[in-house]
């Protein structure tokens, strides 16, 4: 038998037998999906949305259900973009906007929304118009925090229904123009300017409450340096007195001797002193001085 009718003869004996293997080789290729831990997958059967595939092994019906739309859940982030704005005080700023979010339901960021990109870019710029609106400028620049929480809150209610995260919300800078930036440096010199006059007025005023203070101190002191003599000086008239009263008019003669004595001493040993003056009563004073040690002793 000639091996072209041999192999004619397998090959009918086996054709239905091949062609079911391959029809099962399909059936399993296109009804097993493996989706990455990055995305989802949206199915469709007869052109309605049967289920929504998460990451790892999953199954579907070949030739009936269909993947449609294979969606990265990865945070995304728009392109900056840059919208003018007028705050409350009629000054015009540019604002440029950042924003990131992800998809959390494809199947409604599928079936509500065409282009989620530019849908969310134009969200984003009508509210922060609305929200720079109720501010004016100072407010812009110094509360910017605030600012970012509002848009971020804003933009999260707007986009609720297609099933979309806003993660961040950023303003990356307030433009204004020449004018406005003009003014703001008078402003600010002439603030500058406010604030050390008002620096130096209040040091001169310490100046002067400091040097108040130390007269008012240095005034205690004498005072109280006046009081102590005060007081001293009575001590010892007491004790002068008690001594007169007790010993008779003797102590005092001798304590006025001994001053006298002790006032010449002092002017004898001053330096360049030649000549020692003597009053004519200091012999009768020595003399005296002399007599009352005398009667002590």
């Amino acid at each position: 038998m000639p091996i072209e009718d041999a192999l004619a003869q397998i090959v009918g004996g086996n054709i239905v037998v091949l062609l079911i293997a391959v029809f099962i080789i399909v059936c399993i290729f296109l009804g097993v999906r493996i989706v990455p831990q990055s995305e989802k997958h949206v199915v469709e059967r007869f052109g309605r949305l049967r289920a929504v595939l998460g990451p790892g092994i999953n199954f579907i019906l070949p030739f009936i259900d269909t993947v449609k739309h294979k969606i990265s859940i990865l945070e995304r982030q728009l392109p900056t973009a840059s919208q003018d704005a007028i705050t409350m005080d009629n000054v015009l700023v540019e604002v440029e906007t950042s924003v990131f979010y992800r998809i959390l339901e494809p199947e409604k960021t599928v079936y509500r929304i065409r282009d989620v990109d530019a849908a969310i870019a134009t969200t984003v710029a009508g509210i922060v118009r609305a929200e720079i609106g109720k501010m004016e400028l100072d407010e812009v620049q110094s509360n910017r925090d605030r600012l970012i929480q509002q848009i971020k809150s804003s933009v999260e209610d707007a986009v609720d229904n297609w099933g979309i995260e806003v993660t961040r919300a950023e303003i990356l800078d307030v433009n204004l123009d020449q004018a406005t930036r003009d003014a703001m440096l008078q402003q600010l010199n002439a603030e500058r300017a406010r604030r050390a006059q008002v620096t130096e007025a209040e040091g001169k005023r310490r100046a002067v409450e400091l040097a108040a203070d130390a007269q008012l101190y240095a005034a205690e002191q004498e005072a109280k340096a006046r009081r102590i003599t005060a007081e001293a000086e009575a001590y010892a008239t007491e004790i002068v007195a008690r001594v007169i009263k007790d010993n008779g008019i003797e102590a005092a003669q001798y304590e006025v001797a001994l001053k006298q004595v002790e006032a010449l001493r002092k002017m004898a040993e001053a330096p360049g002193q030649q000549t020692v003056v003597l009053p004519a009563s200091a012999l009768d004073a020595f003399g005296d001085a002399f007599k009352l040690l005398k009667g002590r002793g």
